[in-house]
């Protein structure tokens, strides 16, 4: 297993948990470390074939990461069989990067979590900053011996949060992080500003949930904010406590990923789950509870 040292840009930014990052400067010497597999997810499903980082493999979000009937993620044979292919064990260093701030690398980082896999961490500033640098990029096919990877069973409880908890949340008046746009929040729009209609009846949040807009957490090179520039956003404008128990939702989990990594790893909050049901599941269910309007 590879010791990784926290690099001095991240030390810097104050994170509670700084070893859940690389720097890009650390990633671009150990590219061929053996120990080490580089993981892109990616929303644009064609940037990885136009060239990505030396020796990634790429992880579909959608064919590799949920179950192709039932709106849920893969089983535990499904994992094995992924982590296998991309010839990763519990010795390997996982290294997630993408598009987008790292959205969808957040996402993946959060179902491997799912699944116990605790080696694995968030490439600071993702495939943007990696550009924006002008570091190597290649479109060559690596190869991997398969391993022996034996998946534990799932366990949602502590990371995920499941409609009827979020009712019972919602009722004791617990912290919720409406991570959405703010056309989305106040029910203006039923999806991301430029992005078609994606399956919501209705508009607006859930009553009591706070907005803020899960890039709010990133700089514009993608990569993410200081500890202290977090703080001021979470804490000194929304009221939240590091004690807090907190759900976060966007759409269908994705973009709420990422305020989960954020406030779970930078910010060191004890208990955050992601809402992957999210407004695709609460904007459509009957009788759901909906608030419209700036207001929590």
């Amino acid at each position: 297993m590879t010791t990784i040292a926290i690099s001095p840009s991240v030390a810097a930014k104050g994170y509670a948990h700084p070893d859940a990052l690389v720097s890009t400067e650390w990633l671009a010497e150990h590219l061929h470390d053996p120990s080490i597999r580089i993981l892109e997810s990616d929303e644009d499903v064609l940037l990885f074939a136009m060239g990505h980082i030396p020796n990634a493999q790429r992880i579909d979000w959608h064919v590799d990461l949920n179950d192709s009937v039932v709106r849920d993620y893969v089983s535990r044979e499904a994992f094995q069989a992924l982590l296998r292919e991309r010839g990763i064990d519990e010795s390997t260093t996982v290294i997630f990067y993408g598009d987008k701030n790292n959205w969808w690398a957040c996402y993946a980082f959060w179902v491997f979590q799912l699944y116990g896999f605790q080696n694995a961490r968030i490439l600071d500033g993702g495939r943007a900053k990696w550009e924006i640098e002008g570091r190597e990029m290649t479109t060559d096919v690596t190869s991997v011996a398969p391993t022996s990877y034996v998946a534990p069973e799932r366990n949602d409880a502590a990371i995920r949060a499941y409609m009827h908890e979020v009712r019972a949340h919602m009722a004791a008046g617990k912290a919720m992080v409406d991570v959405r746009s703010i056309p989305e929040y106040t029910g203006e729009r039923t999806h991301m500003p430029e992005y078609p209609q994606e399956g919501t009846l209705r508009g607006g949040h859930i009553p009591g949930a706070k907005s803020v807009p899960w890039a709010r957490a990133a700089n514009p090179d993608g990569s993410f904010k200081s500890a202290a520039d977090l703080r001021a956003i979470y804490e000194g404008e929304q009221g939240l406590r590091p004690t807090d128990d907190v759900i976060a939702y966007c759409r269908i989990g994705e973009r709420s990923s990422h305020t989960w990594f954020v406030l779970t790893y930078l910010l060191g909050y004890q208990h955050v789950r992601n809402y992957d049901g999210s407004w695709t599941e609460w904007g459509n269910a009957v009788r759901a509870l909906i608030r419209l309007g700036g207001e929590p």
